[in-house]
């Protein structure tokens, strides 16, 4: 108690007035004031300790304090007025003096002990010998008699403390002890109450309750408890009033309920007693927190990562079952894509197969009919220019005619339908292409290495073509001077390259104008070729094929 009124008492008291304060504390020993030698002993001391100081106000705590300074009061120069504080109405009331009343209730400590404990039977009340503590003792038995009829009360008064201890230790189930104070004990030893306590609390083998709060963390369970704080703050307010000018007679007596009910956490694991059974409103001090208390951050945190890794699992999850769905799709698409590709190959070799039949039909006709009908139209002009009478320079220039005529109609044969290739090879062919480019005015350079004897058919034929169509657009419209031409072949590809030094083109917007580059391209990829054109305005064109040697054909062409 000493320790909590020398911290809270001046610096509330301080606050209050506005100014320093100049405090002193005195202590008497409860246990040796009942003894007249001590007291005398007691107000000598004080009086020569203090007989140069003038109090403005003297402030008591507990009843052999108050009747202290009350019969001593020359103690005090000037007759200082008084704030005490008492446990019960009957406290007697100074003159000149003030006060707050804090009853004690000592029967809210056990109604909280069988709170706790449903099966409590027994209470053994543990008091000292001196005057101060058999007056407790009454106090606790006047409040306890309400309980008799339900618990076994047993008082352990004045007792010397060997004897006391050894009772303690043989307590019978569903007990508890009620400590009120011990500051002399039945052989006539003094102690501090507190101290006194923690010998109760070691002997004891049921839990000790208590009525005041500064046993709390001294081994006690808890009790209705008395608040210091409370009770000084309420001693405080009256001493601040009496200093700042008021009459501490005229001020009534101040009657305080400053029980709290308050319980040791740690306690009630010891006894195994239920948390559960706490009442409403009291105080839990001690409490160790639990492992979701103590690392709940840590917990929430690990559960948001938890969460967030499990909704980004959930959802890569769901991403690859989509993705693989897409994929699957796909997938489909590209094999339905393959197949029309493949269709569509195939349609356009059978065209090209049709056209080149067409074609040779048409060489055919032309060759074997038209160009026949001139032959014999070309021997009657001849006869007839030989008659005298006819004008022979007009007969002489429609034989030319027919003649021209004639050769032109031999050189569309040979175009539609190149019977060479068939006969002489695709070198021989390449050269007669080169040949017959020479009167343009374009320069065709044609360089050929290790390219067999023979080809198979559809490859001979696709190759003539691409040359037959990259010479004749050169021709048309590249504005070329100078075409070169190599065709060469490996044991698995032969590979033809065309290149001029025209004015070039856009290779992407060329695609949709017309049907050369396209027809080329699908002559090439019909007999499983690759197909390659390089162009930029201004800079020539690059044109090369590769075509496997040894694939299945298609099918094959009259050549």
């Amino acid at each position: 108690m000493a320790l909590i009124g020398e911290r809270e008492l001046p610096r509330i008291v301080e606050d209050g007035v506005g100014g320093r304060l100049d405090y002193y504390a005195e202590f008497i020993d409860p246990g040796r004031f009942s003894d007249p030698a001590y007291q005398d002993v007691l107000s000598t001391f004080l009086r020569k300790k203090y007989e140069d100081q003038r109090f403005e106000l003297v402030v008591t705590v507990g009843r052999e304090a108050t009747a202290f300074a009350d019969k001593h009061r020359e103690i005090f120069a000037g007759a200082p007025p008084m704030v005490f504080y008492g446990t019960s109405k009957a406290t007697p009331r100074p003159g000149n003096a003030t006060g707050v009343i804090g009853e004690m209730d000592l029967a809210g400590t056990v109604t909280l002990a069988a709170t706790l404990d449903p099966t409590l039977q027994h209470v053994y009340v543990v008091s000292g010998a001196d005057t101060g503590d058999r007056t407790t003792q009454r106090i606790a038995a006047e409040q306890l008699r309400a309980f008799q009829s339900r618990l076994d009360i047993v008082y352990f008064s004045g007792l010397p403390t060997r004897e006391l201890e050894e009772k303690l230790r043989t307590l019978p189930p569903h007990s508890m002890v009620f400590y009120l104070i011990v500051g002399l004990d039945g052989a006539g030893q003094y102690f501090h109450p507190l101290r006194y306590l923690e010998r109760v609390v070691a002997a004891a083998n049921a839990p000790t309750y208590s009525w005041v709060d500064s046993t709390m963390g001294l081994g006690v369970v808890g009790g209705t408890l008395k608040s210091q704080s409370a009770q000084m703050e309420a001693v405080a307010d009256l001493a601040v009033r009496v200093l700042r000018g008021e009459r501490a007679d005229a001020i009534p007596v101040a009657v305080r309920n400053l029980n709290v009910n308050q319980i040791d956490w740690r306690q009630l694991r010891r006894w195994g007693l239920r948390e559960s059974a706490v009442p409403a409103g009291a105080v839990v001090l001690f409490r160790e927190p639990s492992l979701w208390e103590r690392y709940r951050s840590y917990v929430v945190i690990a559960l948001v990562l938890v969460i967030a890794q499990t909704a980004l699992i959930a959802g890569l999850l769901v991403e690859r079952r989509q993705r693989r769905k897409a994929e699957e799709s796909l997938r489909a698409n590209q094999a339905e894509l393959r197949a029309s590709y493949e269709r569509i190959r195939d349609l356009g070799a059978r065209l090209l197969r049709a056209q080149e039949t067409e074609r040779a039909h048409i060489a055919r006709e032309l060759h074997d009919d038209v160009a026949q009908q001139l032959a014999l139209i070309e021997m009657d002009l001849a006869l007839l220019a030989s008659a005298q009478h006819v004008n022979s320079r007009l007969t002489n220039e429609v034989v030319h005619r027919v003649q021209g005529v004639g050769r032109s109609i031999r050189d569309l044969s040979h175009r539609l339908h190149p019977a060479k290739l068939r006969l002489i090879g695709i070198l021989v062919a390449l050269k007669g292409l080169q040949a017959e480019t020479a009167p343009s005015g374009i320069a065709v350079a044609f360089t050929h290495h290790d390219v067999p004897s023979s080809l198979p058919p559809d490859i001979t034929l696709a190759l003539f073509r691409v040359a037959q169509e990259a010479l004749q657009n050169a021709r048309k419209s590249s504005g070329a001077r100078h075409v070169s031409i190599d065709l060469s072949a490996t044991s698995a590809t032969v590979s033809l390259t065309i290149e001029d030094d025209g004015r070039g083109f856009d290779v992407y917007t060329a695609w949709g104008k017309g049907l050369g580059l396209v027809s080329m391209r699908e002559r090439v990829e019909g007999v499983g070729g690759r197909f390659e054109i390089q162009s930029t305005p201004g800079a020539g064109t690059r044109l090369s094929v590769h075509v496997p040697l040894g694939v299945p054909e298609h099918g094959s062409v009259a050549v």
